[in-house]
């Protein structure tokens, strides 16, 4: 059943006077509540909706340290994380410092050797090449051992990272996490990359050793990184974060890195017209591949790379990896239903779901994980052995209600470690205790108190087929880019005709369908409909839509940028 949301009140229909009726909506569903608020939402300023980055706890310590590095030729490392995050934020930095020629090198830990975060098998070797200061990006705050251990070496760290602390901080020289205890910076919700970006930011503000040969303004070109990292991350395009995503587009647009535009040439991405579905679901997938299928420094020398040979290389190999990583995603998936269907057989399935195999690459299971939790409406932790004895996994959240760091710290004495947002997470498990973590989460679980969630699905508006127009999609896209915080509009159309339906890709998993108003239409009035994933993402209606048939749809609004002329579609959210 799908009912629309509430109409505005009249007095904040009046405050936002100066934008037609569903605009206004749909800024007010977003927190925008003030015709101030509705300007910078729709027209964010680079100059006038970024904050001052020296304003940040410990930043101002930060790069005071690091200017003092730069001067002192010390050799300094920057570290960070394997994922479409830490490596575009790592690059970042790489930019930074390549540009004003300091004593640098970047470190990215191997995913499956040396695990998420610091260790001292790679601060060790930074220690052989004589490196007095560590920067990390997306990572650090829970590295309490490690940051001592560095300590120990003569090594001192500055932490940049977005991840909740724990109740013991590392004892780094400075810590940049907006949501560590005592920040008073209005915005805490950047990611690893954005965090970087707003480093380099400060360092330009203080001036260092170089700064002369800079030029003003070069530091936007450093945001087609930095608006990745915050759009493949799935933090709230909201504040600052939508300032960085909307130019991070532009420039991502025009960006010159010659590794960026072939890997946007082989994922069939056209970079002029780049979106954020493009990043989401085309580009990121890609740069993650390179962790969880081989080596995270293969992605990080496509963005870093001059030479078009070595990119043309780099961005072939990403591909391939890619591909290697849909087969054993889909592999592992085929057995999660397998063992999901006899669970059915059995009775119904748990509030949380668990699952695992010492076989399984724990790179993998938060794709899985994704799309089981989705399928399932329902959190789902998946596990598999990384290393030596380590069992790692990740969950999603499945249901918007459910905060899975509260859940997993509702159960904290059966994890080693564990992390994360409110929608996905990673832990590691001790042996012992793999074996009673469902119960242990459907416990914590119960004792928590989630909101209920509507048995109705909502839209934003109702809307006709001949409604579906370019010129009323473009009024849409003032609000984009759309992620977390910022969702696409979903419109609601009823009783319309299915007058074609097409199974396509690989394993006929993706569904087409022809819409037209009613069956007397004319083909040409007829609109194209699509799901990918069909069966996961609509369920059993799959096996009840028919030509000829009539259905209620929920749908977004969105660019065919494959067919000439880049028609409007819909991409189906749900079917009645």
């Amino acid at each position: 059943m799908f009912s629309l949301h509430d109409p505005l009140d009249e007095a904040l229909r009046t405050e936002l006077h100066r934008y037609d009726d569903l605009t206004a909506a749909l800024l007010a569903r977003r927190g925008v509540m003030t015709s101030k608020e509705a300007e910078a939402f729709l027209a964010p300023s680079y100059d006038q909706h970024l904050g001052d980055p020296l304003l940040i706890k410990d930043m101002k310590k930060a790069a005071e340290r690091i200017a003092k590095a730069i001067e002192a030729k010390e050799r300094i490392a920057v570290w960070s994380d394997y994922d479409c995050d830490g490596i575009p934020g790592g690059v970042v930095l790489h930019d930074f410092f390549k540009k004003i020629d300091a004593n640098f090198c970047n470190y990215i830990p191997h995913r499956h050797e040396e695990g998420f975060g610091l260790n001292e098998k790679g601060i060790d070797t930074l220690k052989v090449d004589n490196v007095s200061l560590i920067i990390t990006v997306d990572c650090g705050i829970s590295d309490v051992a490690a940051v001592a251990y560095a300590n120990s070496l003569g090594i001192e760290v500055l932490i940049t990272d977005h991840h909740l602390p724990g109740v013991t901080l590392p004892a780094a020289f400075a810590i940049v996490d907006p949501k560590q205890e005592g920040e008073t910076y209005p915005y805490k919700d950047f990611c690893g990359g954005g965090l970087a970006w707003k480093l380099v930011c400060a360092m330009l503000a203080i001036g260092f050793t170089g700064r002369e040969n800079i030029k003003p303004g070069w530091e936007k070109w450093l945001l087609d990184m930095a608006g990745l990292s915050t759009i493949a991350d799935m933090v709230p395009l909201t504040g600052e974060n939508r300032v960085i995503a909307y130019y991070g587009l532009m420039v991502m647009r025009k960006s010159p890195r010659i590794g960026f535009q072939k890997l946007c040439k082989g994922a069939r991405v056209n970079q002029r017209v780049l979106t954020e579905d493009d990043v989401g679901f085309m580009i990121a997938p890609r740069v993650n591949a390179a962790s969880r299928m081989g080596d995270a420094i293969d992605a990080f020398r496509l963005f870093t790379t001059e030479d078009e040979v070595e990119a043309d290389m780099l961005a072939k190999k990403l591909e391939a990896t890619n591909r290697s990583r849909r087969a054993s995603s889909g592999a592992v998936t085929k057995q999660v239903h397998e063992r999901l269907a006899e669970r059915l057989a059995q009775g119904v399935l748990p509030d949380v779901i668990v699952m695992g195999d010492p076989e399984w690459r724990p790179g993998l299971l938060g794709l899985v994980a994704n799309g089981i939790s989705e399928e399932h409406q329902r959190p789902v932790f998946l596990w598999g052995r990384e290393g030596s004895n380590i069992l790692k996994g990740s969950c999603r959240a499945g249901r918007p209600d459910v905060h899975l760091l509260e859940l997993m710290q509702a159960a904290t004495d059966t994890f080693v470690e564990f992390g994360g947002h409110r929608a996905s997470g990673g832990f590691s498990v001790r042996e012992d205790a793999i074996y009673f973590l469902e119960d242990t989460l459907n416990k914590a679980y119960a004792s928590l108190s989630f909101v209920a969630l509507s048995e109705t699905e909502r839209a934003d508006s109702e809307i006709i087929l001949p409604e579906a127009t370019k010129q009323f999609l473009s009024r849409l896209e003032r609000l984009a880019p759309f992620g977390m915080g910022n969702p696409k509009p979903v419109f609601v159309l009823r009783d319309i005709a299915i007058r074609q339906l097409f199974w396509f890709g690989k394993s006929n998993e993706h569904l087409r369908l022809r819409l037209a108003a009613d069956e007397l239409s004319v083909d040409t009035d007829a609109l194209e409909a699509i799901s990918f994933y069909a069966k996961r993402e609509l369920g059993a209606v799959c096996e009840r839509i028919a030509v000829g048939a009539h259905a209620t749809i929920l749908a977004t609004l969105e660019r065919d940028q494959f067919s000439r002329g880049q028609p409007v579609r819909l991409r189906i959210v749900s079917i009645a």
